[in-house]
């Protein structure tokens, strides 16, 4: 069957969602000194906001995901673009720690995880060729966001205030995504699939439950736990660590900003590279460079090695991410890759709510990132042994 040329407005489509809601998301990392200077607030009470991002990410995306596959991704990421501009504006109105995290931890949380898994499974039914380069242009999205959001977020800051900038995000937020989710479509195969499907030799069908407690969703949601645990981190607290090595400002929002551009193009040559060489081994590739890179932190204080190792950080952790999607696509096939890479998807939002507010403690107790950086990379050779251990997939039923 012919693909249509509209799978390609799907990925951008996908793209500007990723961008503007992860983006918006991760822009408390611009936000947070501002913030602590202002209001008094601690700078783990601040970031704990993002850690609480991540936990109700992760159940967000396991019922945003199982929701995508029973009415669709249009309905669900209408509904998350909706309360994304709720969420932002509602939290930039908070006059205490509580209410900002209750505000920004849960409504941003739950908004966010309404894109990623319905969307990168929306277009892994979309593509039969070249489908790890299209999860990756889409994850690209993400990976745009320190190159918009953030320096937004920043230039907002230093001519309104953070509140100003946080209610401003939010409208945006509005504007750019209810539109772009009216565009959103079920995939073709998907939507014309006949009542019964005969399978193919040596394939199976399987059920959800059977999915979620195989070997193959368990090693690949735990390495992508591992994954997320080891770099949110190190990603959220890069701005905060280079102006603590010195930097200033907008160097270090830089910093973080190349990081992002460097997971961009990673995304792109990843993606091409696992179309040729499979996507299990350019993953195992990208979790030791990832590992390697998080320790190099440790030795850099300088604007210049922060960006030769921002680059090689970025390309590692930002062209790794989409391949999980992949896996999952060849493991379980698209029937249920929503409910599955949703759950997987959950289990990597609760390792990336670990690094957020362990790195404020740290700080906040030891006066000095170096700590998370040493634990960080612990946890990123802990991925690269699970990762070595992922399995063949078994043909399923689409």
């Amino acid at each position: 069957m012919t693909e249509s040329p509209y799978r390609w407005v799907i990925i951008a489509l996908g793209g500007l969602m990723g961008c503007v809601a992860i983006g918006a998301m991760f822009s408390l990392a611009v936000f947070q000194v501002p913030m602590s200077a202002e209001t008094g607030w601690s700078r783990a009470g601040i970031s704990s906001a993002m850690s609480i991002n991540f936990i109700v990410m992760a159940f967000g995306s396991f019922a945003w995901g199982a929701a995508s596959d029973r009415w669709g991704a249009r309905v669900v990421t209408l509904i998350g673009a909706a309360l994304l501009g709720l969420a932002l504006t509602l939290a930039s109105r908070a006059p205490t720690l509580m209410s900002f995290q209750l505000t920004f931890g849960v409504l941003v949380g739950l908004s966010a995880s309404a894109f990623f898994a319905p969307m990168i499974a929306t277009v892994t039914g979309w593509f039969e060729t070249r489908r790890n380069l299209a999860v990756s242009l889409v994850s690209a999205g993400m990976g745009m966001a320190p190159l918009t959001i953030s320096p937004l977020a920043s230039w907002l800051i230093t001519h309104y205030g953070w509140r100003p900038a946080m209610f401003y995000i939010g409208v945006l937020a509005w504007v750019l995504l209810i539109p772009a989710a009216m565009f959103v479509r079920r995939p073709p195969v998907a939507a014309a699939a006949p009542t019964e499907i005969k399978p193919e030799a040596g394939s199976r069908q399987i059920s959800v439950g059977q999915a979620l407690t195989s070997p193959q969703f368990l090693i690949l949601g735990f390495t992508f736990f591992l994954c997320c645990a080891a770099h949110s981190g190190p990603i959220f607290h890069v701005v905060s660590y280079a102006m603590y090595c010195g930097l200033g400002s907008m160097a270090a929002v830089s910093v973080y900003s190349v990081e992002g551009l460097a997971g961009l193009g990673g995304r792109l040559l990843l993606g091409v590279l696992a179309d040729r060489y499979g996507a299990k081994r350019v993953l195992i590739a990208a979790l030791l460079t990832q590992a390697i890179a998080i320790a190099c932190y440790l030795a850099v204080n300088e604007l210049g090695e922060f960006y030769a190792l921002a680059v090689i950080f970025g390309v590692a952790y930002g062209g790794g991410m989409p391949l999980y999607a992949s896996l999952a696509r060849d493991y379980f096939g698209q029937r249920i890759m929503g409910t599955v890479f949703g759950a997987a998807t959950m289990l990597s939002s609760l390792g990336m709510s670990i690094g957020p507010i362990a790195g404020g403690w740290i700080f906040d107790h030891f006066g000095a990132y170096a700590w998370l950086y040493v634990g960080s990379a612990a946890v990123a050779v802990g991925a690269v042994l699970l990762a070595l251990r992922f399995p063949k997939p078994t043909p399923v039923l689409a």
